[in-house]
């Protein structure tokens, strides 16, 4: 059974990036997972909340090693210059149609992790154990660990010895990140609907004017951070979205924030989103609103915390490649969750995505921080890593650190 070529590979990826989904509707994405799978002799199950793929292969008596990889795309509109840019368009969970992109490379994920689950197939001589393959949906919406997981994923399949996984990003490809302890932040999403009174644009003193009433709360929010976390404390709150009105001269009678929030620390997580809350209230009362705001928290990610002695195994196994640490990372994963419900220590690494010549001449942190800022990263619609050496690199990742925890046979 041959592994995939490096062209097989770019194949895959590109197939994948023209055709995205978004999350609990990957599909295409699963069937073509399953698929591949099943013809290397995995024993796969489908379905597994709601559009997961997991895949088991049994080499005998030993630990097992989950690997994962997130499957869904983002509603956003391609921008990249790529012959295999996305075209493709989907239905959100509001009911809207949007465009769908691989905006944060969940399709290098999914590849990576096709080209690692080959490859260990056919190199079932050289450990022994058992591959657990979790291909998730839904990582976007916060959502898609934490369904497999109640759809009894380790009630079905067992509890993994230890949780792998990588994450592409915008750092030179060839080079992994890998920072032990709090590695990503949590994530919390809000929705805000402030309820106004709605009149003709020409007599706002009949009005209650929830656009002004959203944009006083908008520059309020900004000062949670600015004001309220200490300069020793992380912590980062974004409104993201504001939906109001209709027309120029029409004044709505509700406007529509989203919210997104970031931290390390449960107390100050509780503390910002407190400070949300009252901030919210606040604004709305001093608006004269008819009614009060309503706040729903609709998605959270929990920190994922890679455990210092089960990095410090799993980077033994990178030790011929250029490994840095990143530090913490205020971008979010629901891989944590995996970890967390399988009692299971988790080792979650950046993979290098980004065209190494664009930091030749960066020679200090902060001109590499510079770089960074200036090309472009996930969720930007013009987020394209290169294929080459990305994909090759983010394959034997994922075997080496699968080798890392399966005893030789």
């Amino acid at each position: 059974m041959p592994a995939l070529s490096e062209s097989d590979l770019i194949v895959i990826y590109r197939d994948l990036h023209a055709h995205p989904e978004l999350g609990f509707q990957e599909r295409r994405t699963a069937g073509i997972v399953a698929e591949r799978l099943a013809s290397w002799r995995y024993e796969v199950t489908s379905g597994i909340g709601g559009t997961g793929v997991v895949a088991v292969l049994d080499n005998g008596p030993g630990p097992t090693a989950l690997l994962r990889a997130d499957m869904d795309g983002l509603p956003v509109l391609e921008q990249t210059e790529a012959d295999y840019a996305s075209r493709a368009r989907g239905v959100d969970r509001e009911g809207n149609d949007v465009p769908v992109m691989h905006a944060c490379g969940h399709d290098v994920h999914v590849t990576c992790l096709l080209g690692a689950a080959a490859r260990l197939a056919s190199e079932r001589d050289g450990y022994a154990g058992r591959l657990m393959l979790v291909f998730q949906p839904a990582e976007e919406l916060g959502a898609g660990a934490r369904a497999m997981v109640e759809d009894g994923l380790f009630d079905r399949f067992g509890k993994p010895d230890v949780v792998l996984g990588q994450h592409v990003a915008p750092i030179p490809a060839g080079l992994l990140g890998l920072h032990a302890g709090p590695a990503m932040a949590a994530s919390d999403s809000l929705t805000v609907t402030l309820h106004g009174s709605g009149g003709h644009g020409s007599r706002p003193e009949t009005t209650v004017d929830p656009i002004v009433m959203a944009a006083a709360t908008i520059l309020r929010l900004q000062t949670i951070v600015s004001r309220e976390t200490a300069g020793t404390e992380t912590a980062v709150v974004t409104v993201g979205m504001v939906h109001a009105g209709s027309a120029g001269n029409v004044i709505p009678d509700r406007a529509e924030l989203r919210v997104n929030v970031r931290s390390f620390e449960p107390a100050v997580r509780e503390r910002t989103l407190a400070a949300i809350h009252r901030i919210v209230n606040a604004e709305a009362e001093a608006s004269g609103a008819p009614r009060p705001p309503e706040i729903e928290h609709t998605d959270h990610f929990p920190v994922v915390v890679n455990d210092p002695d089960a990095t410090a195994r799993t980077l033994g196994a990178f030790t011929d490649w250029l490994v840095i640490d990143p530090g913490v990372v205020t971008g979010s994963e629901d891989v944590g969750v995996l970890a967390t419900e399988s009692g299971a220590p988790c080792v979650f690494w950046l993979l290098g995505g980004a065209a190494p010549d664009a930091f030749a001449g960066a020679t200090t942190e902060d001109e590499l921080r510079e770089v960074v800022r200036s090309i472009p990263s996930n969720h930007s619609p013009s987020y394209l890593p290169v294929v080459t050496p990305t994909l090759a690199t983010g394959v034997e990742a994922l075997v080496r650190a699968a080798h890392a925890w399966l005893p030789l046979s």
